[in-house]
């Protein structure tokens, strides 16, 4: 069976999470995704542990595993003049080049979207930046929680009031390196390469043949996780604040609740909801306050009821009322839980010289005819497909040799090019 984006070619310079995740996602719906990294440590995430023992020491990081399958590497030093020639040769054959530079970097390599351009005016040039290449923060450097925090989003997450208990409270998932970076990136580059190659025939949509710049902010693309917020703003001029917002800790029909032995989520919003659960538990007079607030009589007295069950009891309650209540789970019993389990999204690659096979999170998107392959490529080692990549380019061997002694290209590296790094 086919798979979606095969004949996809993507040069992938970028390191570390929001530009892995991306192409990661073109990957294992059959794009050709090769990693260019550099002649020293490559992606540094390659060295961060945990590791598996056994497994190439540049490509035994559990974290550079998750984001690399699918994938290969070669290395090449952009500051030589040889390096840079041979990958401007590489982007002559390539539909895509995704990067997370700060903006401006290749341009004063020489290898600039400009110049790529020359090479091949149909390549789909995709940055990923903390504040867009066009920006006063522009050469400003940043982490998810400073997009995050700049943006809106973080301030207005957490509970109401100041002290240790009402501050602004950071996610486990990095909102702005995913969802702000990686998906819309992702998404940038299949509309680019959809405008560039058009529809199928009949559609109206011939093609440009053109490629173009996808700049992708991870500070915008958070920012328009508050949509729907900054709308009611815009709207009535109200400035929320933390806790305030009905989805976000406003409502007693809406929230986290502590149980006797864990918490569970209630997110009864539409009435119904709400007065099934309380004629559950024999309230019918809470029906009416579903949409107080915390601090209130009603609050105090849904956090006693949920205290007087535990979690088993609590999803029991949920199997016979249809009020949107399920239990907060510790990250072991959701990987190893039902749901997870039948959505496929915990799966096993296999890994050169790893012990055991390795186990990842799964495709999150499922196609039905043409679904993606999460086990094509193992990760590579770095620098691991070098030599074949410069020849399938054009090179002879006596080229390759030539580059490779020169330091403009580097084959396989082992442990000591790497330093610990702690993602």
């Amino acid at each position: 069976m086919s798979l979606p984006l095969e004949g996809v070619r993507v040069l992938d310079l970028s390191r570390l999470l929001p530009g892995g995740f991306c192409s990661l996602l073109l990957a294992d719906f059959g794009a050709e995704v090769l990693k260019v990294e550099d002649t020293g440590m490559g992606d540094y995430i390659r060295w961060s542990p945990p590791f598996y023992d056994g497994a190439h020491e540049s490509a035994r990081s559990a974290l550079f595993l998750s984001l690399n399958r699918n994938k290969r590497s070669i290395r090449l030093d952009l500051k030589h003049e040889r390096g840079r020639e041979a990958l401007l040769r590489l982007v002559r054959e390539y539909d895509v080049v995704l990067e997370s530079f700060r903006p401006g970097v290749l341009d004063r390599l020489g290898v600039g979207y400009e110049r790529m351009r020359e090479e091949n005016p149909g390549i789909v040039y995709c940055a990923i930046s903390g504040y867009g290449q066009e920006s006063p923060k522009r050469d400003s450097s940043g982490h998810d929680m400073n997009y995050l925090g700049l943006t809106g989003l973080l301030g207005l997450t957490g509970e109401r009031g100041g002290g240790a208990g009402g501050g602004p409270i950071q996610s486990a998932g990095q909102i702005a390196d995913l969802g702000g970076g990686a998906l819309m990136a992702a998404f940038g580059i299949m509309a680019a390469l959809r405008e560039r190659d058009g529809g199928r025939e009949g559609s109206g949509s011939p093609g440009s043949g053109e490629g173009q710049i996808v700049d992708v902010s991870m500070a915008d693309g958070a920012l328009s996780w508050l949509a729907m917020v900054a709308a009611s703003h815009f709207a009535d001029g109200i400035v929320p604040r933390r806790g305030e917002l009905p989805l976000a800790g406003s409502l007693v029909c809406y929230r986290p609740y502590e149980c006797a032995d864990g918490w569970v989520t209630l997110g009864a919003l539409e009435p119904k909801f709400w007065q099934a659960w309380c004629r559950g538990v024999g309230r019918e007079d809470l029906i009416a306050k579903q949409f107080e607030h915390p601090g209130s009589a009603t609050h105090a007295q849904v956090q006693e009821i949920f205290k007087g069950r535990s979690r088993a009891d609590w999803e029991a309650f949920a199997s016979e009322h249809d009020c949107c209540l399920e239990p907060v789970l510790e990250l072991d019993e959701a990987l190893s839980s039902e749901l997870v389990r039948e959505r496929e999204m915990v799966v096993e690659i296999d890994q050169p010289g790893a012990e055991r096979p390795i186990r990842q999170l799964g495709i999150p998107v499922k196609l039905t005819r043409t679904p993606g392959e999460h086990g094509r490529l193992p990760g590579p080692a770095l620098g691991e497909h070098t030599e074949a990549v410069l020849l399938a380019a054009g090179y002879t061997e006596a080229e390759v040799a030539e580059l490779l002694s020169e330091g403009a290209a580097a084959g396989p590296a082992g442990a000591e090019q790497g330093v610990a790094f702690r993602a």
